[in-house]
């Protein structure tokens, strides 16, 4: 019996004998309807700013050819609907900014305000962001790294679900060139204890609980948090 040829992204690993492997991942995939603006922006934009799956799996990947340059690269997991991505984005034109986000119509709400923002330095990717940052990514190649209102995860039985874990810290840290920030932020206490634990005990990082950054926009994310009467926890850790 031949054996199978290994899929490259954790949605399509297989077992020994070929079965489909379920993957313990950090997000899951919602609807994908759009609605008529999104459906827009898409139709507008997405051959440009977006990187298709399937691109990932070719042997000659490189994000130089999807960004059309090769300049500093700042990357964002879970950039939700680009609240924070686009104003961010726009204000960095000499970087490349790598957003991951799984949710298509969060992609399109961010591309018409990349549009808006005039912010044609960002490339939108939809596969899982810690197999990509593995294997896409060089040791020492990210400027900076935000991770803004990740999914909590909240029931006891889903935190290992949760991104922010020492495997992924040790991977991240490895991503980092020295020097380089890893910018958190969640309103959730036990989220923010448990980042602290984790970032605090991987030894290629320094860092800990900071002033909000002022240059990060306020998202709907943050303002439900606020309006729940939760503390929003900033957090900064550096790669030693």
């Amino acid at each position: 019996m031949e054996r199978p040829v290994t899929p490259a992204r954790p949605h399509h690993k297989l077992t020994e004998d070929g079965r489909r492997m379920r993957e313990v991942l950090s997000y899951s995939r919602r609807g994908s309807r759009f609605t008529p603006r999104q459906a827009e922006a898409w139709a507008a934009h997405q051959e440009r700013w977006v990187i298709p799956d399937e691109a990932v799996d070719k042997p000659d990947f490189t994000l130089e050819h999807w960004f059309g340059r090769r300049a500093p690269l700042v990357v964002e997991i879970g950039s939700g609907v680009g609240e924070a991505t686009a104003p961010l984005a726009a204000a960095r034109p000499a970087y490349d900014v790598l957003a991951f986000e799984v949710w298509r119509p969060g992609i399109a709400d961010t591309l018409w305000k990349l549009d808006e923002a005039g912010a044609d330095n960002v490339r939108l990717c939809g596969v899982d962001a810690v197999w990509s940052m593995e294997h896409l990514l060089g040791e020492g190649s990210v400027e900076e790294l935000w991770t803004f209102f990740p999914d909590p995860w909240r029931k006891t039985r889903h935190h290992k679900r949760r991104l922010v874990s020492p495997d992924f810290a040790r991977l991240a840290a490895s991503r980092l060139r020295p020097g380089a920030a890893w910018r958190l932020a969640t309103d959730w206490a036990d989220y923010a204890e448990q980042m602290l634990e984790v970032l605090d005990a991987e030894p290629a990082l320094e860092g800990g609980v900071v002033e909000r950054w002022a240059e990060r926009p306020v998202t709907r994310f943050e303002r439900k948090g606020v309006e729940a009467g939760r503390t929003i926890t900033d957090l900064c850790y550096r790669r030693a």
